[in-house]
């Protein structure tokens, strides 16, 4: 039966990394998907390029463990050598965009959903989600469907972590902010410099440290990253605009570290957004449990994924490697999606049949 899944997975993938799937372009490997799961006698649901699927003997008095990851692509980076949509093996690596980050991991997920699908008795329903946009943290992805999928206990998201347990994920905040003076001339005791008043909180932003750390990522970073200000060198600047790029660790909410910046500077200070939070999973989960006796190690992802859309515990697992992500002439060996398979499957069996 798992050979069949694997071979199934291996033969999937190959199709996906046929189609190019671009962000905010993934409506034909959406059809692949859904062909797949229903030629399987799943029945699929779908909102734009997004596509999920229920076990099934679901049972709305059960909790339910999403499997999600994504099936939208980067853009092949000008280093590729061979073309990035042939899915060629060679010496046990299957080649293509897509390979490594995520089709492995999203296939893999689906294999597992199959695995379970039409067990009766289990702790839980099963809920797979193949999701867009996620490259680009896109509006049109995950958050658009979580509304639809109903209420969720937990979560596995496929991303290559080499199967070993991420266990949190830093939040991105990004921050415009604007330091407000008075024009005038600089030759005259005039105006009053938003320069200087920027130097006082940009000297705040590089020195200031929460009082809470993460266990995994230990303190926050703010780094300032672009400034602009002033129009000629004899005029006192009225404004000074700065950017902050902001890493939360899972011991705040992306809200929390707003306040607390307002707290104490003296800029204007606008979030771009507020979305992608800090993601975290306690050790005694029986799911990191379940991992952790099967002799995976656990880790925090530096990496941002569709982690960051979700309010529940998850935690982030695949096949692959981070490292090839994006890279010219991405791969992922064959024998790494087999053995995704085999542990996700070990792994839930201890979840779902406790």
């Amino acid at each position: 039966m798992i050979e069949k899944l694997v071979q199934d997975s291996a033969g999937l993938l190959r199709d996906l990394i046929r189609i190019p799937s671009f962000s905010k372009e993934e409506n034909q490997t959406a059809d692949t998907i859904e062909r797949f799961l229903q030629q399987r006698g799943v029945r699929t649901f779908r909102k734009m390029n997004n596509v999920w699927a229920y076990n099934k003997f679901f049972d709305e008095g059960k909790p339910t463990i999403l499997l999600n990851s994504h099936h939208d692509t980067v853009k092949p980076n000008t280093g590729y050598t061979r073309n990035p949509f042939s899915p060629d093996m060679v010496d046990g690596k299957l080649y293509g965009l897509g390979s490594n980050d995520a089709g492995g991991c999203l296939v893999s997920l689906i294999a597992t959903f199959l695995h379970f699908y039409a067990q009766e008795g289990l702790c839980y329903n099963f809920c797979i989600a193949a999701t867009a946009e996620e490259e680009i943290s896109g509006t049109n992805g995950l958050e658009l469907v979580i509304p639809d999928l109903g209420p969720l206990d937990f979560a596995i998201v496929g991303e290559p972590t080499l199967m070993q347990l991420a266990v949190a994920e830093r939040g991105l905040m990004v921050l415009d902010c604007t330091a407000h003076g008075k024009a005038g001339h600089a030759a005259r005791e005039e105006g009053d410099n938003a320069i200087y008043k920027a130097l006082k909180d940009i000297e705040w932003f590089t020195s200031y440290r929460f009082p809470k750390e993460s266990e995994e990522f230990g303190a926050i970073k703010m780094s300032v990253t672009v400034i602009h200000a002033g129009s000629q060198h004899n005029v006192v600047p009225a404004t000074c605009e700065f950017v902050v790029d902001i890493r939360v660790t899972d011991a705040y909410r992306n809200e929390e570290v707003l306040d607390i910046i307002r707290e104490h500077v003296s800029c204007e200070v606008k979030p771009r957004s507020v979305r992608l939070k800090p993601s975290s999973i306690p050790k005694d989960h029986p799911v990191v449990r379940a991992g952790l006796a099967l002799g995976r190690t656990t880790y925090g992802s530096p990496t941002t994924s569709d982690q960051a859309l979700l309010d529940i515990p998850s935690l982030k697992l695949g096949p692959g490697d981070s490292a090839r992500s994006h890279m010219a002439d991405e791969f992922i060996h064959l024998e790494e999606i087999g053995e995704g398979i085999r542990l996700y499957i070990d792994i839930l069996e201890r979840v779902v049949n406790d």
